[in-house]
């Protein structure tokens, strides 16, 4: 089997060359690449990638990720979560492949506070959202087997994301204001690569199960106490804090404006996931752990 990874620097795709690699022949590709187009923003060459390479699986996790600033670069946001996808997935049907690509807790509104069901509504309340929504419906209608997994608040040890942040932050202010009122799943770089090869492993015994699939952690908390978290075990570790987790003061998403509105639900219902390939997804307090506890191994090691 050969795959093309397209976004390999990434949280997620960084991880996908590890868990892919068993699967078959893996080349990943960035944007940043000479010997094939990896760059979202060239569709010729990216047309051109996939015709020198004849996958038999393209996935794509690679993303317009900037939520505030796509309020401003509608058309680099559109080109790179919409267009790029969608002529991916017109290759994939070309080249009868499958397709995997990464979507976003983002398409919903973020009302009221069950989680959301992959049949919901998909009302995104930003530009980033509106992309990347637009990017699942090309890939849908472009007639290819595909694999579509929303998932949310990612985080690993590699690249920037919100555990980084906050134990940044904790070293430089006294004090600290997180918003409580975002309820979400955070989900590791790690999980979500490792079930996209479970996944597509299984396809040897189940061709047909394609779809569009909710991938996060189970459980849901705050960003406030999810920062509380991370500091707890920060402390715990003896790492140097400035302001210690009972000193982080809570907020209201509308006292921290943003460009970009967020939704406040955004849990994620996974069932459907976990009953079409018989798995048990881990509480996010696992992950959260495993990181922490790796990233504070690699500070004492520096």
């Amino acid at each position: 089997m050969k795959i093309v990874l397209f976004g390999k620097n990434g949280q997620v795709g960084w991880e996908l060359q590890r868990s892919l690699a068993p699967l078959g022949e893996l080349i990943a590709v960035s944007s940043s690449d000479e010997t094939f187009c990896g760059d979202l923003t060239n569709l010729t060459g990216i047309v051109r990638t996939l015709r020198q390479i004849s996958p038999d699986i393209i996935v794509n996790a690679a993303a317009y990720t900037a939520v505030d600033k796509a309020e401003q670069e509608h058309g680099l946001a559109q080109i790179i979560n919409s267009e790029a996808p969608g002529v991916l997935a017109e290759e994939a049907r070309r080249l009868n492949a499958t397709m995997v690509h990464y979507s976003t807790d983002y398409v919903f509104d973020g009302r009221g506070s069950e989680p959301y069901r992959e049949t919901d509504a998909a009302q995104p309340l930003n530009m980033y959202g509106k992309t990347k929504l637009q990017g699942e419906k090309n890939i849908i209608t472009s007639g290819c087997a595909y694999f579509i997994f929303r998932t949310s608040w990612v985080y690993s040890i590699y690249g920037h994301n919100f555990i980084k942040t906050i134990l940044r932050l904790a070293q430089q202010r006294d004090t600290l204001t997180i918003v409580d009122d975002q309820i979400g799943s955070p989900t590791g770089a790690e999980l979500i690569a490792d079930i996209t090869a479970q996944v597509l492993h299984s396809l040897k015994y189940q061709p047909e199960a394609c779809g569009v699939f909710h991938l996060v952690a189970r459980g849901y908390t705050s960003w406030f106490e999810y920062a509380q978290f991370v500091l707890t075990h920060a402390r715990r570790e003896n790492f140097p804090l400035m302001v210690q987790p009972e000193a982080v003061s809570p907020i209201f998403s509308d006292q921290f404006p943003l460009p970009a509105v967020r939704p406040l639900n955004s849990r994620l219902a996974t069932h459907k996931l976990e009953g079409q390939f018989q798995l048990e997804l881990p509480v996010w307090q696992i992950g959260v752990t495993r990181a922490l506890t790796e990233l504070f191994h690699k500070e004492k090691l520096s």
